[in-house]
């Protein structure tokens, strides 16, 4: 995890830095493509699509030559926006079907499927933080249409393990697989998994045609399934020392943005919420992971308790806080989070009729 993701500011930056998006186009299918792992710093706030986006622009690429590098960097805003219409924990557009249980597969859990592609991805996730983005397809697509588990609780396992782990994309991208939030569910099989995982593998039960596993059984070794215990230890925080004159800066699990306000007078407060993280509980990993970015953030303190817990203690009036659908309670100044085009909001069923209006707003601002 480390060498993967520094925590840092000055190293995050770099990363940023070195992006070559012509590379990430030709290989980022790959697990060892040419991908970015920025996802952690954008899913925590730290960094934005729009600042990722304008800082490659920076260094000389044209948009029409990077159209791969834009695309994903746009699903992540596509997501964000589903997440601000749309209650993402339950079916977005069709009801998942067939489904024989709202768990998950226990050999998945213990990365003992069998398809080695994916059981490596899974034990890294556990070591890491950390799937590639084809890894999360095939092990959705595992579970959701092999298993036949509903996908709401193998979604939030995966999201508590992952460092970049944001709900909306992570929902929205189950959803997708499973087939609510999309017109045909997404099947994998071993030809492919091979391929892109750079495995040797034959004669498992994903070894036939996208047709045959789309009307296959679940396998023996898929049958057991368990509720995977999913629990968030919060940090013991000390005692605030507050200035109730002030303005009071509100960092969160979705944004821990150090140049934030970053000249303004004031207090900074790291709020950990227990019941934002009863419902969407992460892994020590992940704690620890955002007490690490969050020393950035000069001055910053930690509350663990509710919004209204702290303004009430503290004597607060004059809250500041980024926008998130997440945010539960929150009461004050609320601002807009950072995207590649401010005008383009609302929802779309789909995100080739985003893209499109997106592009056309993108070549306005930034020219093709």
């Amino acid at each position: 995890m480390p060498h993967l993701f520094p925590t840092d500011h000055a190293s995050i930056l770099k990363k940023i830095d070195e992006i070559d998006p012509l590379k990430y186009a030709k290989s980022r299918n790959f697990i060892d493509g040419h991908v970015t792992y920025l996802s952690p710093y954008i899913s925590r706030g730290v960094i934005s699509t729009k600042q990722v986006l304008e800082h490659v622009l920076s260094k000389g690429y044209k948009v029409y030559q990077m159209e791969s590098f834009v695309k994903e960097l746009c699903w992540r805003d596509y997501f964000q926006r589903v997440g601000q219409e749309k209650n993402l924990n339950e079916d977005i557009k069709n009801l998942q079907e067939p489904v024989s249980n709202h768990e998950i597969s226990r050999a998945v859990v213990n990365a003992s499927t069998g398809i080695e592609g994916i059981d490596n991805a899974i034990q890294g996730l556990y070591d890491t933080g950390y799937m590639h983005n084809h890894c999360r397809m095939y092990t959705a697509a595992v579970v959701c249409n092999v298993a036949k588990s509903y996908w709401l609780h193998p979604a939030k396992w995966m999201y508590y393990h992952l460092l970049d782990g944001d709900w909306a994309s992570n929902a929205c991208s189950w959803q997708w697989v499973a087939g609510s939030n999309s017109s045909k569910k997404y099947i994998t099989n071993q030809d492919n998994i091979n391929k892109y995982t750079h495995t040797n593998q034959n004669k498992t039960f994903l070894d036939d045609s996208y047709e045959a596993i789309a009307e296959m059984g679940t396998p023996n070794q898929l049958l057991t399934t368990e509720t995977a215990s999913l629990e968030t230890t919060l940090p013991i925080a000390e005692p605030l020392q507050l200035n109730k004159v002030l303005p009071t800066f509100i960092y969160n699990y979705y944004n821990l943005d150090p140049l934030w306000h970053q000249q303004a007078e004031g207090n900074r407060v790291l709020l950990l919420e227990p019941t934002f993280f009863k419902k969407y509980p992460v892994s020590q990993s992940c704690i620890d992971f955002i007490l690490a970015l969050s020393k950035n953030i000069p001055n910053i303190q930690i509350y663990v308790g509710s919004f209204n817990q702290l303004c009430r203690e503290h004597q607060l009036t004059n809250c500041c806080f980024k926008e998130h659908p997440l945010n539960d309670g929150y009461v004050g100044n609320q601002e807009p989070r950072d995207w590649i085009v401010d005008n383009v909001s609302g929802y779309f069923p789909s995100f080739f009729s985003y893209w499109k209006k997106m592009e056309r707003e993108i070549f306005k601002k930034y020219g093709k």
